[in-house]
C-alpha cells in the first residue's frame, strides 16, 4: 500500500480519540437513575466514532508491544494503549478517571473485507464501560466502518450496523441501528434506536446523526411525528428518477450530498453535540518517502543507519498534556487532524550518535525499515 494513503500516527493514538467526549461519562456516573445514565452512555458510545468523518487516511500499525499512554488531567482521566497482538493485529486499550470515577477497557482487532471499490472494517472485540460508585458495567461493539472509492473517485466513510449497549447490572439495553448510506443518500450518517429496560419494554427513543449530535425523546411523542410524516410523505409522494443508477464496477461511488443538520422532534432533549473541530482537521500532513527523511537527518549532521538501529529499542511513546488552559475539543495529545504540537512524544533507551536529539516524531518510528 503506498505511504500516501496512510496518516502520520499509530493505530494506538487513532484510539485515544474515544476519550474526546469523555464528559458524557462524567455526567453518566452523576445521574441517580439508570435510564439516564444509559442515555449518556449511549451518547459517548456514537461520539467514538464520531471523528471518523472525512478520516479517510490509514493509521499504521503498531509494533508487537509497543505502547502509548496518555494523561489528561483537566479532563480527569488517564488512558493507555497496546499491541498485544501481530498476526491478527490486536489492540487493547484501558482508561480509567482519576478520581476513580470509571474504568474504560477493551481490545479492537477488525476483520477487513474487501469489495471491490471499498473496504470494510468489521470490529470484533469488546468494549466495556465501568461506573465504579454505581457498581454498573455496560458493553458493546462499534457499527461496522465502510471506506468506498479505495480505487477510483473520492475517498469516503460511511458507518452501519446495530450497535447494542447492555447494563449488565440493572438489564436496561439500547439499541442503536447505524443506518445506511442507500441509494440516494438520504440515510447517510443517521442513528435511530431505543432505550429498553429488562422487560423489553421501551422508554426512551434516540435519533441524530453520529457526525454531528443525538437527541432523545418519550416514545409517545416519537410515534406521533413520525406517524404525520409519514402522512405528509404519502401526500406529496412523487416518482423517483432512477435513470442515474449505476452497475459498472470501475465507476467510483459519488460521495453523497450531507444533510447540513437534523431535523429536531419537538419537545427532544440534546444527549450529545460533537466539539468544534479545528479548521485543518480534514487535512493530513502527507506520509514522507524514506529518501526524503534521509536527507534531512543528513542535513543536521545525524547518522542515518545508527539513527534507525537506536530508535528501534525504544518500545513506547507517551503523551503528556500540559493542565494549564482550556480544552481545544479534543485530546491535545493527539489531535483529529494528527499529532498536536502540544504533545511531548518522548523514547526510551535511545543510544548512539543520534541519541543527542530525544524529541523524535511519530513520524521517525513508523518509517524505519522492519
Amino acid at each position: 500500500m503506498p505511504i500516501a494513503f496512510n496518516e502520520p500516527l499509530s493505530f494506538l493514538q487513532r484510539i485515544t480519540e474515544y476519550m474526546e467526549h469523555v464528559y458524557l461519562i462524567h455526567r453518566a456516573s452523576c445521574q441517580p437513575q439508570p435510564l439516564e445514565r444509559m442515555q449518556s452512555v449511549a451518547a459517548f458510545a456514537v461520539s467514538a466514532v464520531a471523528s471518523q468523518w472525512e478520516r479517510t487516511g490509514k493509521p499504521f500499525n503498531p509494533l508487537l508491544g509497543e505502547t502509548y499512554e496518555l494523561i489528561r488531567e483537566d479532563l480527569g482521566f488517564r488512558f493507555i494503549s497496546e499491541q498485544v497482538s501481530h498476526h491478527p493485529p490486536i489492540s487493547a486499550f484501558h482508561s480509567e478517571g482519576l478520581n476513580h470515577d470509571f474504568l474504560f477497557h477493551g481490545s479492537i482487532y477488525p476483520k477487513l473485507k474487501f469489495w471491490g471499490k471499498s473496504v470494510e472494517a468489521e470490529p470484533r472485540g469488546t468494549i466495556t464501560l465501568e461506573l465504579l460508585k454505581h457498581n454498573e458495567a455496560y458493553t458493546w461493539t462499534n457499527p461496522t466502518c465502510c471506506v468506498h472509492n479505495v480505487i477510483l473517485g473520492k475517498l469516503w466513510i460511511e458507518q452501519y450496523g446495530t450497535v447494542e449497549i447492555l447494563n449488565h447490572r440493572t438489564g436496561h439495553k439500547c439499541v442503536l441501528h447505524f443506518k445506511p448510506c442507500g441509494l440516494f443518500g438520504k440515510e447517510l450518517h443517521k442513528v435511530e434506536g431505543h432505550i429498553q429496560d429488562k422487560n423489553k419494554k421501551k422508554l426512551f427513543v434516540i435519533y441524530g446523526k453520529w457526525t454531528e449530535c443525538l437527541w432523545g425523546i418519550d416514545p409517545v411523542s416519537y410515534e406521533s411525528f413520525k406517524k404525520q410524516e409519514r402522512r405528509g410523505d404519502h401526500l406529496r409522494k412523487a416518482k423517483l428518477d432512477d435513470s442515474s443508477g449505476k452497475t459498472d464496477s470501475d465507476v467510483a461511488d459519488d460521495v453523497p450530498v450531507t444533510q447540513e443538520t437534523v431535523q429536531v422532534i419537538p419537545g427532544s432533549k440534546l444527549l450529545w453535540r460533537i466539539n468544534t473541530r479545528p479548521p485543518n482537521s480534514a487535512q493530513i500532513w502527507p506520509a514522507r518517502r524514506r529518501s526524503g527523511w534521509r536527507r534531512n537527518r543528513e542535513k543536521r549532521g545525524g547518522s542515518g543507519p545508527g539513527r534507525r538501529q537506536s530508535g528501534r529499542r525504544g518500545g513506547s511513546t507517551q503523551a503528556i498534556t500540559p493542565t494549564l488552559g482550556p480544552p481545544t475539543g479534543c485530546t491535545q495529545g493527539i489531535t483529529l487532524s494528527g499529532i498536536s504540537p502540544t504533545a511531548q512524544i518522548s523514547t526510551e533507551g535511545l543510544e548512539g550518535p543520534g541519541a543527542r536529539d530525544r524529541r523524535l516524531t511519530r513520524l521517525d518510528f513508523l518509517e524505519w525499515p522492519l
